[in-house]
């Protein structure tokens, strides 16, 4: 750590924030923490803008594919990953922002913004979240995860090796892979983005008004794990608690996964893709979240959850099998329950007692709120990486 007191350090300075495509649906907690730092000011650098989380127009932001076809940009960017150079236009785009650091979210947009980093002088952040460095090599190199993805292991290891990279892992379980994978643990720190505590609050509506309703909130892949949450909830305690489940999330199995709830005769209704807004009114309207996630056959996992986060927050009691959120991102026993992986009948046990007991799931709920107060408020867990930016721009002088 830099041995500067906090009122002796210096005020911050300029980052360019990049993710490829700005901003899919589900990152919204890219927008999120650009938006909570307060002593660096943020630009947004991508490649494309789609249809996904609406920017604000305040926000700076460089498209640096803008106005050209999707064939010249997919061609320039093949360009960039077979020869390691920068195109120039981008870094005349971006140099006379002056900025001190380049920041990337997921490994996969870090080995591709590296040579832009490098021809901009600039030491270059990257944010592993999960699917980037738990995916097996295997998976990467058979071409699964894109053609032109085939490399990445290569590139994530020779990005491991650049002296001029730090890593931010977004739990300690994505720190333990990031490890495995070769990162320099001098260059890697556990910094977990955290959510707005102001924003997401409890509910009007106390448990005990509440319908014995279980919600899950995540994309309908392999890994989230829903198919076994359906499961858990075919079986006696929950058949018992007359339970509901209501799905948000859209993906690949939703037409498996409704098949599934029909054929085990499962009270559930699934609600498709929805915005903030309204998965913040279902946990308002849930007994328990259930985060049922799973490592997928191509060693994809979750890297935290943090919709645990929201749940708690919002004084919900939470129940999941992420990897990263089960030991990290709850209390067992105290503001929900982490149980193994792909079990539904511990997945059945655990949401029982919460769906039958009002007062316990208000306690846990409680608890929750606490839980995520203390430890995983945005704006704390921004200062830190604000700190950390610090730290990287002090040591590059």
């Amino acid at each position: 750590m830099s041995s500067l007191a906090p009122a002796e350090r210096p005020p911050g300075g300029r980052v360019l924030v990049y993710r490829a495509s700005l901003l899919a649906a589900s990152e919204t907690f890219v927008l999120a923490q650009v938006q909570a730092l307060r002593r660096w000011q943020a630009t947004l650098v991508g490649e494309t803008r789609i249809a996904g989380v609406a920017l604000p127009p305040t926000l700076p932001t460089v498209l640096l594919g803008a106005g050209q076809p999707p064939l010249w940009r997919k061609l320039r960017r093949r360009w960039a990953r077979e020869t390691g150079r920068a195109p120039a236009r981008d870094v005349r785009a971006l140099a006379p922002l002056r900025a001190q650091l380049l920041h990337a979210h997921f490994g996969t947009d870090g080995v591709d913004v590296a040579p832009l980093a490098r021809a901009l002088g600039l030491p270059l952040v990257v944010t592993l979240h999960g699917f980037d460095i738990h995916t097996t090599a295997e998976h990467w190199r058979s071409g699964a995860g894109g053609r032109g993805m085939r490399r990445y292991p290569q590139r994530l290891q020779a990005l491991a090796r650049d002296p001029g990279v730090r890593f931010v892992a977004v739990s300690d379980d994505v720190r333990r892979a990031a490890l495995a994978a070769g990162v320099d643990e001098r260059r890697l720190r556990v910094l977990p983005i955290g959510i707005d505590t102001a924003r997401f609050q409890p509910g009007p509506l106390p448990m005990a008004e509440r319908a014995r309703r279980v919600l899950f909130v995540g994309r309908l892949v392999e890994k989230k794990g829903c198919t076994h949450l359906l499961q858990a909830m075919a079986l006696p305690p929950l058949k018992a608690a007359a339970a509901e489940l209501v799905v948000v999330g859209d993906g690949p199995q939703r037409g498996a996964l409704e098949a599934q709830a029909r054929a085990l005769g499962v009270a559930a209704r699934f609600l498709g893709a929805c915005d903030s807004a309204r998965v913040q009114a279902e946990l308002h309207a849930a007994r328990v979240l259930c985060l049922p996630s799973v490592t997928a056959a191509s060693g994809d996992a979750e890297g935290f959850g943090l919709v645990l986060l929201e749940a708690q927050a919002c004084g919900v009691p939470v129940v999941s099998s992420a990897r990263g959120g089960r030991d990290e991102g709850l209390l067992d026993g105290r503001t929900g329950h982490a149980v193994p992986e792909a079990d539904a009948p511990a997945l059945a046990a655990a949401l029982a007692p919460l769906l039958a007991d009002a007062a316990l799931a208000q306690a846990m709920g409680e608890a929750g709120r606490r839980f995520v107060q203390e430890r995983f408020d945005l704006a704390a867990c921004t200062a830190a990486l604000e700190r950390w930016y610090d730290e990287i721009v002090e040591t590059a002088r």
